[in-house]
């Protein structure tokens, strides 16, 4: 039997080549086919996977964010409650010009996917061996910023990732026009200080609309983005103007504007919101969350508001501390003897001339923040004197000088302060001091153990903390934890200690402080009579509080002083 096999007829046009070459175009074709076939599986597979992303989540911007106490009780809001939506009419055309010269120089003409920008970025990633370029343009970058947080496939830089975000953004381009992405790329996108959204930050920056900004402005703004911690203008204003510099470059390179412009708009002056005008609070201590709120924003890269806040905050105790204080100034006052005015008038920016005050309460052994009163009256003066009141501690530095001695192995005189710090000097005991929380600055002579030695409330409470908690100092702080709205914890605080004395001396420092029933209180003032301090240690608490005047001045007689100090002591020993 014979066999025999058809024989395949070879097409007229391949009928030149030889074999080899008519083999290798099979094969080349056939490969092209699969490479096709792939290409088309995959982009199925990523515009399955985009499909699922809710497209009107692009418009709908994060709601409040809200702050809570340690107990849940909500205390205040923030950031993302003070974001104003704006439309493309309201945005300049001038800083949507700076914007495509830093950020998408082709955004009018692409489809959502810059695909110059794309194959100059895969070369370089290529050669680099590492994602080093996205080529994201303005509605990428809207994607990632719109799902990026709840989709970790748009968070982590992979291939997977960009061809996601590629789906996505194309699907984004096809159901929004040019002018509404520029929008929603604008009111979503974070510019520091606690700034979410175009419109909030020209306000909080330059106190007015976005509509308003002028052309120096503008491309401040447009700096801003590349890095809203480090340059914000209220942090690092040369960081800003750099920043400023580069976007006006860009846009003379791209023949937006001429060299003659650049000169104008880089020498037309900047006018930030001044300090004391840059907070919408209205409490001492909730603008003193915000400004942590705002730290953690930028060193952790949270960019979304809508944020759940829960601070380290007791409101019962903060509410105690704001009315015990009020009423204990209030009577101190009302006394035949007062001779100082009550709420004064003053001009604008002028110090208030009355008596002023201070307190922090620190948990002991964590630092957490229980509460917290910056001074008398938050709408007549925003200075927070927990942090700025540094004021001669007088009597109350004796337990320091007491740590000081004991841990250098020298013997403590309860109420002799001058000999026990005769033992070790006054540079040692500075040190040691400072080593508690305690920063100064310190008289270098006797004189340093008669009380000169300065602090804030907040310094002393940290003192006082870390001879409570067995001579380890605490970090204060305000936020436990930030989370989403859905509950996804995107931030987590934890206690920071770090040893300053030994347990000996700090026991041995804190027995100085007269026991009152569970609750330790120390009450002293300086010579001069011009400031109280009171130092409470409890059990779970430490608190120090100031009475005295913004600028300096005797308070009034010692009974006086020792009225205040021990109407205190009473009602937060109750």
């Amino acid at each position: 039997m014979s066999s025999w096999r058809t024989t395949r007829k070879i097409p007229a046009w391949q009928s030149w080549m030889p074999e080899w070459l008519r083999t290798a175009l099979r094969w080349g074709i056939w490969a092209v086919v699969i490479c096709l076939v792939t290409l088309l599986v995959g982009a199925m597979y990523f515009f399955a996977e985009a499909s699922r992303f809710d497209l009107a989540e692009v418009a709908r911007m994060p709601a409040r964010t809200t702050i809570f106490d340690r107990n849940g009780k909500e205390i205040g809001s923030a950031g993302g409650n003070n974001r104003r939506l704006v439309s493309r009419q309201d945005i300049p055309d001038f800083l949507v010009k700076a914007l495509r010269a830093r950020e998408d120089a082709r955004f009018f003409e692409h489809s959502g996917v810059d695909v110059r920008g794309l194959l100059r970025a895969t070369v370089r990633n290529v050669k680099d061996g590492d994602f080093t370029q996205g080529a994201s343009t303005l509605s990428m970058q809207l994607a990632r910023n719109t799902y990026g947080e709840e989709h970790k496939q748009l968070k982590a830089k992979s291939i997977h990732r960009k061809l996601l975000e590629i789906a996505l953004t194309l699907r984004i381009e096809n159901h929004y026009t040019k002018d509404q992405i520029l929008a929603h790329y604008l009111n979503r996108i974070y510019f520091g200080s606690g700034c979410h959204g175009v419109d909030q930050a020209a306000r909080t920056y330059f106190g007015k609309p976005v509509s308003e900004l002028n052309e120096a402005e503008s491309a401040m703004m447009v700096g801003i983005i590349r890095g809203p911690h480090i340059f914000s203008p209220f942090r690092n204003f040369k960081a800003a103007k750099e920043q400023q510099t580069q976007t006006l470059a860009r846009m003379k390179a791209m023949k937006l504007i001429d060299a003659e412009t650049v000169d104008l708009i880089s020498n037309r002056p900047i006018k930030l919101v001044p300090s004391e005008q840059r907070t919408s609070e209205r409490s001492y201590v909730l603008e003193a969350v915000q400004k942590e709120l705002q730290d953690i924003l930028d060193d952790e890269d949270i960019r979304d508001g809508g944020l759940v806040v829960k601070t380290t905050l007791d409101s019962g105790w903060q509410l105690r501390l704001e009315t015990d204080l009020s009423e204990s100034l209030r009577k101190i006052e009302q006394s035949k003897t007062w001779t100082y005015p009550v709420h004064a008038n003053h001009e604008p920016g002028q110090t208030p001339a009355y008596l002023q005050c201070a307190a922090v309460t620190l948990e002991t052994k964590t630092g957490a923040i229980l509460g917290l009163v910056g001074g008398r009256d938050y709408l007549d003066s925003r200075f927070d004197r927990t942090i700025g009141a540094r004021r001669d501690l007088g009597a109350a530095f004796e337990p320091w000088i007491a740590a000081a001695a004991a841990e250098r192995g020298r013997i403590v005189l309860p109420g002799k302060p001058v000999q026990t710090g005769r033992q070790i000097g006054p540079k040692e005991t500075a040190r040691i001091a400072k080593r508690c929380g305690i920063t100064g600055p310190f008289q270098e002579s006797e004189d340093l153990f008669r009380g000169i030695a300065a602090a804030t409330p907040l310094e002393l409470a940290t003192g006082l903390a870390t001879l409570g908690n067995q001579g380890m100092r605490p970090k204060p702080f305000l936020i436990q934890s930030i989370a989403t709205p859905d509950g996804k914890t995107v931030y987590q605080a934890s206690s920071s200690l770090s040893p300053a004395i030994g347990k000996a001396a700090a026991k041995e420092a804190a027995s100085l402080l007269e026991n009152t029933g569970s609750t330790r209180v120390y009450g002293g003032a300086t010579g001069s009579g011009r400031d109280a301090w009171l130092a409470r240690l409890g059990p779970k608490g430490s608190t120090a509080i100031w009475v005295g005047f913004d600028q300096p001045q005797r308070i009034s007689s010692a009974a006086q002083l020792d009225q205040v100090l021990s109407d205190l002591a009473t009602r937060l020993g109750n």
